[in-house]
């Protein structure tokens, strides 16, 4: 089995996040990969639910949707409703998880997919929110997967499409956001968590091979550290085996 790639390392360190007998609002790409090799490995009856309107898919390997309103998205669905029944649901608290990627993410866990810039005169104009802030703001535990570089994890995000703990402290209750939290953010070089206090991002393990030091050189703020900092296993043989068959489909 060849090395793990930057991707492979993200998405399975992802997929251990998510416990049995849960339910995962799951984003395409990363965030959907990750949730279907947990549900292949350690959480079968983990509950996959996407956007348009798809409850409990469970996938066609190598036919991975790139929308989560086509069709193929929803092989193997327990149920297909639509997206407004999917954001009801979230309101009333019933997704365990949410999976989001991100463009920009800060110390506090905000998240901008809208532009780079300002809003005025934007640099790069991103896809914008999507499904995103609702889930940032309803799902009870959510988790952010994105590449670890210093143009993602920058002091402040230019736009905050997606809120995470905002200013800090206690800025997102104050702003009517009473429950879910953000529980951690998965990158190819390590993962962190958010002190209970201040709010701010704080490193809590790393990638094999990667020293805090080169974690400190890829962040654009001053990034907490654990008391102590852990060492994120590698993956496993039968984790990109199942993680590349999902991808790629079945080999010949």
């Amino acid at each position: 089995m060849s090395e793990a790639t930057a991707d492979e390392l993200m998405a399975i360190t992802a997929s251990r996040l998510l416990a049995d007998h849960r339910v995962v609002f799951a984003g395409v790409g990363m965030p959907l990969l990750a949730s279907a090799l947990a549900r292949r490995r350690q959480a079968p009856n983990l509950t996959i639910v996407l956007e348009g309107g798809i409850i409990g898919t469970s996938l066609l390997p190598g036919h991975l949707p790139i929308s989560t309103n086509e069709m193929r998205a929803a092989y193997g669905a327990q149920m297909l409703t639509d997206i407004t029944d999917i954001f009801l649901f979230a309101q009333r608290g019933f997704f365990d998880y949410g999976f989001l990627g991100a463009a920009q993410v800060d110390q506090y866990g905000n998240i901008n997919t809208s532009v780079i810039g300002s809003v005025e005169h934007p640099k790069v104009r991103l896809p914008g929110s999507g499904g995103a802030n609702d889930i940032i703001s309803l799902c009870n535990e959510i988790f952010i997967v994105t590449q670890h570089e210093p143009r993602r994890f920058v002091e402040r995000v230019d736009f905050i499409t997606s809120p995470g703990y905002l200013s800090g402290d206690d800025s997102r209750e104050q702003a009517g956001l009473l429950f879910g939290r953000i529980g951690a953010v998965v990158t190819d070089l390590a993962l962190m968590d958010f002190e209970p206090g201040s709010k701010r991002m704080r490193l809590r393990a790393l990638q094999p091979g990667v020293t805090v030091e080169q974690v400190r050189q890829q962040t654009g703020f001053g990034l907490l550290t654990a008391d102590t900092v852990g060492q994120l296993p590698p993956p496993t043989a039968e984790e990109l085996q199942i993680y590349r068959t999902l991808r790629e489909g079945v080999p010949a």
